[in-house]
């Protein structure tokens, strides 16, 4: 799953205006700053509204096509792989080309991608126009912004638009579910990706008369960039494929040396390279360092719980998309507000109180999601979803500002697009790997719930190739197997929660001990708010 862009803080100098950035100086009329802030926020609302609408139609798709799990956590790991692999050199593609050309073209491919998964009928047809989608969400997101502070020279308008468009991804996030939910009362489970490429056409239509613009020269970074999409290429294969296979088995293990000797490679690339996509050696700040892991960190919860949630309702309790879009609205309402409201008052509590408070208040209430049972009513853990939202919200803004705040002022660019690119890894490792780890644990518990619900041994088989394959037989079985198929499913899901409280706890032991607590110091302007 692809991640949340966060609230640029205040006071903090953006990129767009380091040295040598070409930003116009004059204040755009009403109706063209109208026009871009829309466009910008319907194109980030696109690919954010993308990722929660795939999740929420899952389990449709994996009736219809008969998906096994393993291959079910392709479909939204491929967006974000994607995303993930391409969003660092997207914006320099529109430094050299255009932005609102970068930009539209990212719209068209999202609309490509949206009706090739439309068109599918075999889970390749899916997972291919999800690599599409994610091609163009990769060049939409960070023109989005560049484009934004291009237009808006003013340091105070442009935290209120820049807020807008941060705040604009949540919204995609929250109304996915309830979009496809809708959708998937009434239609097939293809027309939800319609609703994608319907907006994406909406977004293309406003973005027309949008303003060009450009930055500085640069290069693309063709050798760091094609060792970056084999090296997380790999690393997710890995992780979805091991978990079936087994981490350790021959195939897998070819596919560990593969991503770690492309990654490799890439640190060794852009160490010697003359325009590098990433500067590593901003790795040499410890406090750097420590935001990439909680950006990434924040981004693997977030769209761990997305998914576990999500197939655990739909799944387990046998809930409508639209029922579950509902119930998550917590998780993702709470989750806008509280960004926002962090991204405001960080120039006053600074980095580390909001970063680790966040995953602490994270940590609990993935715990908490560890006593979910099968027959668990929703009245008793919608607070925990209230919860982890406002964990998620308070590391947003802090996570940004603090990449920021450890690195010089002509470095500021740089570190905005590696914590970026640092959240899409998050996002496509929690898919990738939760889901991979739900999909063994489900298929390791199933005969020890099959023998402990006093299923005839007779009929294991059937039950467990329907599970493997996703065929769903199960549904139609007798009480016992169901709630044998619920119990393993559910397991899965506490071990999927477990991991994640146990990173968090890690993440927040490194933004209270590694983190810069300085959002005023020697890297950032400051102006009267």
């Amino acid at each position: 799953m692809a991640s949340t862009p966060s609230p640029a803080p205040g006071r903090l100098k953006p990129a767009d205006e380091q040295p040598g950035n070409r930003l116009s100086s004059h204040q755009p009329s009403r109706f063209a700053a109208a026009v871009t802030l829309v466009a910008m926020c319907l194109g980030c609302m696109t690919t954010f509204l993308l990722i929660t609408a795939s999740v929420s139609a899952l389990s449709a798709i994996q009736d219809d096509l008969h998906v096994s799990p393993t291959g079910l956590v392709w479909i939204p790991s491929a967006y974000t792989l994607l995303v993930a692999s391409l969003v660092m050199s997207a914006g320099t593609v529109g430094n050299l080309y255009g932005r609102k050309r970068t930009f539209l073209a990212g719209t068209a491919i999202m609309i490509i991608g949206s009706l090739t998964v439309y068109a599918a009928s075999s889970a390749g047809g899916v997972i291919a126009g999800q690599l599409v989608s994610g091609l163009g969400g990769a060049l939409i997101l960070p023109n989005s912004l560049a484009i934004l502070g291009a237009t808006f020279p003013d340091p105070h308008r442009r935290t209120e638009v820049v807020t807008a468009w941060a705040a604009s991804s949540g919204i995609g996030l929250a109304l996915g579910p309830l979009v496809a939910g809708t959708l998937l009362d009434h239609f097939h489970w293809n027309t939800v990706f319609l609703s994608t490429a319907v907006l994406a056409v909406v977004t293309m239509a406003v973005a027309l008369f949008v303003a060009e613009s450009r930055g500085p020269g640069g290069k693309l970074d063709i050798p760091g960039q094609l060792l970056a999409v084999l090296g997380i290429a790999a690393l997710v294969y890995a992780l979805i494929e091991g978990g079936h296979d087994g981490y350790t088995s021959p195939r897998m293990l070819i596919t560990w040396f593969i991503a770690a000797a492309a990654l490799t490679g890439f640190v060794l690339v852009e160490r010697v390279g003359r325009t590098p996509m990433l500067d590593v050696t901003l790795f040499r700040s410890a406090s750097f360092s420590a935001v990439m892991f909680v950006a990434a960190v924040s981004l693997f919860g977030f769209t761990g719980v997305a998914i576990l949630s999500v197939l655990f309702y739909e799944r387990v309790q046998h809930l409508s998309a639209l029922d579950v879009g509902w119930r998550l609205l917590a998780f993702f309402g709470v989750y806008v507000i509280v960004a926002y409201a962090t991204g405001r008052v960080i120039r006053r509590t600074g980095f580390k109180l909001p970063l680790t408070l966040g995953f602490l208040i994270g940590a609990a209430a993935t715990a908490g999601f560890t006593t979910l049972e099968p027959t668990t009513p929703y009245a008793r853990v919608w607070w925990l979803y209230v919860l982890f939202g406002a964990a998620c919200g308070m590391v947003a803004a802090p996570s940004t500002a603090a990449a920021l705040v450890s690195v010089s002022h002509e470095r500021a660019g740089m570190a905005s697009g590696a914590v970026n690119a640092f959240r899409q890894i998050g996002s496509v490792t929690g898919s990738s790997l939760l889901g991979a780890l739900l999909a063994s644990r489900l298929q390791s518990q199933l005969p020890t719930q099959l023998a402990a619900h006093h299923v005839p041994r007779a009929a294991w088989p059937a039950v467990e190739h329907a599970v493997s394959t996703g065929s769903g037989g199960h549904r139609a079985a007798p009480p016992n197997v169901t709630a044998a198929v619920g119990d393993a499913f559910t397991s899965g899901v506490h071990a999927g929660m477990t991991v994640i409280a146990a990173v968090f706890l890690c993440a927040a032991l490194a933004s209270a001990l590694l983190v810069h607590n300085r959002p005023h110091h020697t890297t950032v302007t400051t102006t009267d708010a």
